[in-house]
């Protein structure tokens, strides 16, 4: 389901505060929200809470709990996986920037509507 993307993605994006799963739900709900469709919220959340507990079962498992009831993030000391994850998204994170450091600015090559008199 697409939802385990999602949920790992805003995972990602927390780092190690976390978030709680009332917030993580509204995040995944509001992604998947367009204007012909609207998923049930208590659907994407009952989703997304058996999402996080089935993923933090073990020290081992990509996602664990913080400490404070609800929260949760990414396990990147117990996780090798999460690691690589942490990885993949800082290289995602720094390419876009090179990008735009080597870019010429855009000039604007639009007409006027009212002319080069105002």
């Amino acid at each position: 389901m697409t939802y385990d993307q999602q949920i790992l993605d805003i995972l990602l994006e927390v780092g190690e505060r976390g978030i709680s799963v009332g917030a993580l739900a509204k995040h995944v709900y509001n992604q998947n929200c367009t204007f012909f469709f609207q998923p049930d919220f208590q659907e994407v959340r009952q989703y997304v809470q058996q999402y996080l507990l089935q993923g933090s079962k073990s020290a081992q498992s990509l996602i664990e709990s913080t400490g404070k009831r609800g929260y949760y993030r990414l396990n990147t000391q117990g996780s090798a996986d999460a690691r690589q994850l942490m990885l993949h998204f800082q290289e995602e994170s720094a390419a876009p920037s090179a990008l735009n450091e080597n870019e010429k600015p855009q000039q604007d090559f639009s007409l006027s509507l009212f002319g080069d008199d105002f």
